[in-house]
């Protein structure tokens, strides 16, 4: 289809066909009252009202007055600004808006020690609509640990997971000290990042101790480190602490025979730290009634030294297994009962410890399910 020629001749250079109408808007002037109204950008729009005032006047356009209005409330968008800077209130701001943006599962405002409840009581899908609580009464869950990730690209979620998993469960004995005081049926949860809230600043990581059991419910304060123990519960603990620490070392093969240089290695780790536990004990000036059960304790620890320090050096499976046996015999919880029941810690063996120790472990840390 041809397009027939136009029936009027183009006007002369200079003279307009048609007569002439109102001139057009500036387009930045309206931006600039645009910019200036939201405030999110008061230093634009006071730029483009000053750029929209020159156009205006060159090119004999409208929108003075939209020029002039936004570069207005631009000037005083950015006083505000000032303002708020100098008072914390930008800082307050994005951190409102920081967390609004994190949405579920993210790592919020709790701080350690703090206990509180959800909604439905469970701790697997936590958002922003908590409450705050007494650790006192009954709580579905107790903040006992919080860490920020490295700054970076976002890790991604199996990272991050894994990175909160490894964290909050060796951070847990930092809070909860004494471990035969931390009921069978507690788990431990975390709070990470992510995607959305990890470009808003979100780094944190929240560690929480909540029932391991749907609809389980905590009560009263998991806490026992220096803030709630004496210097004595302490010492003891910490001792302890270090034969834990070697004990959840031990090699993930189900049997001693399929890595026998690997349990080797880990029974160097036991002797090393049996070692150090009973020298700290000893080392330690004991209240008058707790000299003497902590004494006999450090006995037990040194005749099991003795036996890892042998398993450490076996030359086949059955050498070893046959000081394991005796080894872990000396260090069964029952041996540190009345130490502890002198020092006022408790002295009931959890449920994962009581029984015959001897039958050893598969490396997994029942009491801590992470």
């Amino acid at each position: 289809m041809s397009i027939p020629p136009p029936s009027h001749p183009h006007p002369a250079w200079g003279r307009p066909y048609a007569p002439p109408g109102p001139a057009p808007v500036n387009g930045i002037a309206i931006s600039a009252l645009v910019l200036g109204l939201l405030c999110f950008l008061p230093a634009v729009g006071l730029v483009l009202g000053l750029i929209a005032l020159r156009q205006i006047r060159r090119r004999g356009e409208r929108g003075t007055g939209f020029a002039v209005a936004g570069a207005v409330v631009s000037s005083v968008g950015l006083v505000l600004w000032a303002v708020a800077l100098t008072t914390g209130g930008a800082s307050a701001f994005w951190q409102g808006f920081r967390e609004a943006a994190s949405g579920e599962g993210t790592a919020y405002a709790l701080d350690t020690g703090q206990c509180f409840d959800t909604p439905d009581g469970s701790l697997g899908g936590v958002t922003y609509d908590i409450d705050e609580v007494p650790c006192a009464g009954a709580h579905d869950g107790e903040v006992f640990a919080a860490f920020d990730l490295a700054d970076g690209p976002f890790p991604g979620d199996d990272s991050v997971a894994r990175t909160a998993d490894d964290k909050c469960y060796a951070l847990r004995t930092g809070y909860a000290m004494d471990t035969w005081a931390v009921p069978a049926n507690v788990d431990i949860y975390y709070l990470t990042p992510t995607r959305q809230s990890w470009r808003a600043g979100d780094r944190e990581v929240t560690c929480l101790f909540g029932g391991a059991e749907e609809g389980d419910v905590l009560t009263g304060s998991l806490r026992n480190d220096e803030t709630t123990l004496d210097a004595d519960q302490v010492t003891f603990l910490k001792a302890a602490g270090l034969l834990d620490e070697a004990l959840e070392s031990e090699p993930a093969t189900a049997y001693i025979e399929d890595d026998l240089p690997a349990h080797r290695e880990w029974a160097g780790r036991m002797e090393s730290a049996l070692g150090e536990q009973s020298r700290r004990l000893r080392g330690h000036t004991w209240p008058a009634g707790a000299e003497r059960p902590v004494a006999g304790l450090a006995e037990d620890l040194d005749a099991a030294r003795e036996e890892w320090a042998a398993a450490a050096k076996a030359a086949d499976a059955d050498t070893f297994y046959e000081h394991y046996d005796t080894g872990y015999d000396l260090i069964a919880p029952a041996a540190s009962v009345a130490a502890r029941k002198a020092l006022g810690l408790a002295s009931t063996p959890p449920a994962y410890q009581e029984g015959d120790a001897g039958e050893g472990t598969d490396g997994d840390d029942p009491g801590f399910e992470v």
